[in-house]
């Protein structure tokens, strides 16, 4: 290293010959229909469903039109509770023609998380599948609205949500006060459309678009506000980097309730005018093989478990999956030998790696084709055009390069806020624009990224950010909990699993088991612990704090767990 490179700071900014675009979501459908309307679009083979460009946009240009007759105004949030499908994707686009504010919800988010996500944001209306992988969401909505067994159809009053007017169930079957998604097709009209045209020209690219509930590091999920902007251009930098074309067919398995469907896949492909291919409500390996290899997709998401769960399915070599060229694998590190597989048996060359958060759109480095798999195992790539990075010691001073520290990014990519949060959108956002990620980072001479640790305690199982607090919280709503400390432990599936650690109250009782019901059903499913362990005090500083680094070396020496499990 010349004396220069050891001195340089830990500083990048990304520069490239293409703009940014300035586009709403509903611009994006728009210049994809202008550019090839015939163009494959969207496919759902569970659904049965395939659209062109031109086809898709009138189905849009229905659901939006529903959604203004049935009441809604430019700027009403509008939540969506469902897993993968196509309903999914019309409501997306929907929203954005409508001026409406997009609201993800997660499918696997039980009654709790559910009450507190819509009355933070005050949805106008909710999206819903009647049920998903064992989950009753309308039962859970008439746990939590009683006056959904006497309400009008479609006319929807309620105590505990006194903003949600709009109840619109996906699939087949009647529900009380509850429109079919046919029924919200159905209800535009001619004076709907209009207002349609009207509004056009005033939707502003600037304007909030999206709002995705994040953990973060402390406390309850925070709702990051996501402008068209920020998403657009971070799905089209995104397609970008992956070469992504008007032929491509990008097969996405990941869910789009999270960033890595909605905008690494939905938007990056539509950007391009490629394909979306959706081969499952939610993954399963081998429907994913199946529908690459019938619709010959070009390219392929995943977190490295699902790439894994796909060369390990026994009927792997079964399928030709020469079509594939390219792809994006986030969520955690994947280890060298899974890379090499990926590139030589799933005909991936070009599979890219990608890092970043929920508050910033989400991508900030990422992996080029061209970068050798060394770069692209061993680091997150290299920083997005137009978006700025810098590495900080504990006294916010730039680290040179090589130097850990925490990572901070500025740029066009960076949130609005947290919805209704301004206390908590400062304490992410600084006064410089600077977004505090908590993670610990290291930029070498060449510009490359590596993910060292978290600053905060953050567990990440499978690609899920889970707030240990949340957890905690929980937790100390069961009678028999005196205190608890959730901490992330190895995990050879998923990279980290959680563990609680309980002290009872004095005569309480409680098992591990009788903890984990306590959990099933109020919490989703990932955030159950996998492990509890009863302890009798906490390791605490002089100050009172507990100390979570000691609790997880003491947990891992009992269970034998190792970090190698994390590869």
């Amino acid at each position: 290293m010349t004396e220069a490179a050891a001195t340089a700071p830990s500083f990048v900014s990304g520069t490239s010959t293409a703009p940014l675009l300035y586009r709403t979501v509903d611009g994006v459908l728009r210049a994809a229909v202008d550019g090839g309307p015939d163009r494959l679009a969207l496919v759902v083979p569970q659904q049965s469903l395939r659209y062109s460009y031109r086809e898709f946009d009138a189905a849009v240009e229905r659901v939006a039109r529903g959604l203004i007759g049935c009441g809604l105004d430019p700027g009403d949030r509008i939540g969506i509770w469902a897993p993968n499908c196509a309903e999914w994707v019309l409501t997306m686009f929907a929203a954005a023609r409508a001026g409406l504010i997009l609201v993800n919800i997660n499918p696997a988010y039980r009654t709790s998380e559910l009450e507190y996500a819509l009355r933070l944001v005050g949805c106008r209306a909710l999206v819903f599948s009647a049920a998903f992988k064992g989950s009753d969401y309308l039962a859970m909505l008439r746990e939590l609205i009683p006056e959904l067994g006497h309400a009008a159809h479609g006319r929807l009053v309620s105590e505990r949500f006194p903003e949600l007017r709009l109840l619109v169930r996906i699939g087949s079957g009647e529900a009380p006060a509850c429109l079919s998604f046919a029924d919200l097709e159905a209800a535009g009209h001619e004076r709907a459309a209009g207002a349609i045209g009207a509004l056009a020209p005033t939707l502003d690219p600037d304007q909030p678009y999206n709002i995705q509930f994040t953990s973060g590091t402390t406390g309850l999920p925070k709702g990051a506000t996501l402008t068209h902007f920020n998403i657009v251009n971070n799905g089209f930098f995104v397609g970008e980097a992956m070469r992504l074309a008007d032929t491509d067919r990008v097969c996405i398995p990941v869910p789009l309730y999270h960033c890595f469907g909605m905008v690494l896949g939905v938007l990056a492909a539509m950007t391009h005018g490629a394909a979306s291919v959706f081969p499952g409500e939610a993954f399963e390996p081998l429907a994913t093989l199946e529908t690459v290899q019938r619709e010959r997709c070009t390219a392929l998401h995943g977190v490295p478990t699902m790439f894994i769960a796909e060369l390990e399915h026994p009927r792997f070599r079964d399928f030709d999956l020469s079509s594939l060229r390219t792809g994006i694998m986030a969520g955690s590190p994947c280890p060298i030998a899974v890379m090499r597989r990926v590139v030589d048996e799933m005909h991936l060359p070009e599979v890219t790696i990608c890092y970043g958060m929920t508050e910033t759109s989400p991508v900030s480095f990422q992996s080029s084709c061209d970068d050798p798999l060394e770069r692209r195992v061993g680091t997150v790539g290299r920083i997005h055009p137009h978006v700025q990075v810098k590495i900080v010691d504990g006294d916010g001073r730039v680290t040179p390069r090589g130097t850990s520290g925490e990572l901070l990014t500025r740029g066009y990519s960076v949130m609005r806020g947290y919805w209704a949060e301004p206390e908590r959108s400062r304490d992410a956002i600084d006064a410089g624009g600077w977004m505090h990620t908590g993670d610990l980072a290291v930029i070498d001479e060449q510009g490359y990224c590596n993910i060292v640790g978290r600053v905060k305690d953050m567990i990440i199982r499978g690609g899920e950010n889970i707030s240990p607090r949340e957890i905690e919280e929980f937790l100390y709503r069961h009678p028999a909990v005196l205190d608890v400390a959730v901490v992330g432990v190895p995990d050879h599936k998923y990279g980290e699993a959680v563990c609680a650690c309980i002290r009872l109250r004095e005569g309480a009782s409680a098992d591990e088991e009788q903890i984990r019901e306590f959990c099933r059903g109020q919490i989703a499913h990932y955030k159950v612990p996998r492990y509890v362990r009863f302890v009798d005090s906490f390791p605490m500083t002089v100050t009172g704090k507990v100390q979570k680094y000691l609790i997880r070396e003491h947990v891992r020496a009992e269970l034998k767990l190792s970090d190698e499990a994390h590869a």
